[in-house]
């Protein structure tokens, strides 16, 4: 059975493109709260899943022993622009473990923010590890390494100490198994796992509330999210959907998206956990879907909701400021 149609774009009044996809609510008792399409087929979560994979960071710790506060543990769940304030962010992380980019192992890549990269080659600079967009994420890595008394040198491979503390808090957060068998090799060259998406939904579910969590695990979680809720623009950049949606939401809501039309979220107050996965990967419609879906969540009366749904309804303009259509959630659906 196909999933079902989750986004419309319109170009003008006709509907022009559609993507599939499917989504899941659960809370931290593992109840379906709300779904649409196969939330047992598995996926690759990809970057949306920075927030558990920064846990070891947190739980050895890593960040208290560094000074690391909310600025520097939400750029270690981020994916963002490689603006100058991200670059430096992750620069003085390394810097706290006598280390630089050059410990860094996921590659170099301009600026996703177009003015950063441009300012970068008006200066005759080159983009170093630092403006990857897992910059901050793989600093992490880099820092609870150097803490621990751990060589970093490797530490992408599945077979590293840093990539066996990820795979265990992925685990037994998501309740779903990191074998051999479904894992991949991210964009950052850390391993990857798909594995079904109600696991990821429920794995926010329990980041946001601690159920199912020993003391120190809860309160790094809620460290965590609530770090990345205080500091949005750290976790995205100039805007891009997470850092709009946490910012627009004031702390009541953490989201993070990822590659190929995956976006995970939390609802702390409701102790509800979201993932959402488009077939076709696009990221025009995993960004209305979460913000549809939550807009459904809190409901009409929140004060939220024009916010919300405004966010899921964005208008298309032209390269001449010409308003040209929309994208929209599909009636029902959410």
């Amino acid at each position: 059975m196909a999933n079902p149609v989750l986004v419309e774009v319109l170009r003008g009044n006709i509907v022009e493109s559609r993507h599939r996809g499917s989504f899941c609510v659960m809370d931290a008792d593992g109840h379906v709260v709300l779904s649409g399409g196969d939330i047992e087929a598995a996926v690759f979560p990809r970057s949306a899943v920075k927030a558990i994979q920064a846990l070891p960071l947190l739980e050895s710790g890593a960040a208290d022993a560094f000074g690391f506060g909310n600025r520097e543990i939400a750029l270690a769940c981020a994916s963002h622009s490689g603006e100058p304030g991200h670059a430096d962010l992750a620069k003085a992380m390394l810097a706290k473990a006598g280390l630089d980019e050059t410990a860094l192992e996921c590659g170099e890549h301009w600026p996703m923010h177009q003015e950063a990269a441009l300012d970068l080659a008006r200066r005759g600079g080159s983009p170093t590890a630092l403006h990857n967009n897992c910059s901050g994420k793989h600093s992490g890595f880099v820092c609870t390494c150097h803490h621990l008394g751990i060589d970093h040198r490797g530490y992408v491979g599945a077979s590293h100490e840093s990539q066996r503390m990820v795979r265990d808090a992925m685990e037994t957060v998501t309740g779903a198994a990191h074998g051999e068998d479904v894992c991949g090799i991210d964009g950052c060259s850390i391993p990857t796992y798909a594995v079904p998406l109600k696991s990821l939904a429920l794995g926010f579910a329990r980041m946001a509330t601690g159920v199912g969590f020993g003391q120190g695990r809860a309160v790094a979680a809620k460290r965590i999210l609530a770090a990345c809720m205080a500091e949005p623009f750290e976790v995205a950049g100039t805007d891009r959907m997470d850092t709009r949606l946490m910012r627009a939401t004031g702390g009541r809501i953490f989201v993070k998206t990822g590659a190929e039309g995956v976006y995970c979220a939390a609802i702390p107050e409701r102790g509800l956990g979201i993932a959402i996965k488009c077939d076709d990967g696009t990221t025009r419609a995993s960004e209305t879907s979460v913000a549809a879906l939550l807009a459904r969540l809190l409901g009409e009366q929140d004060a939220l909701s024009p916010t919300l749904i405004e966010l899921a309804n964005p208008v298309m303009k032209n390269w001449n400021g010409i308003e040209v259509g929309r994208t929209r959630p599909v009636a029902g659906v959410f």
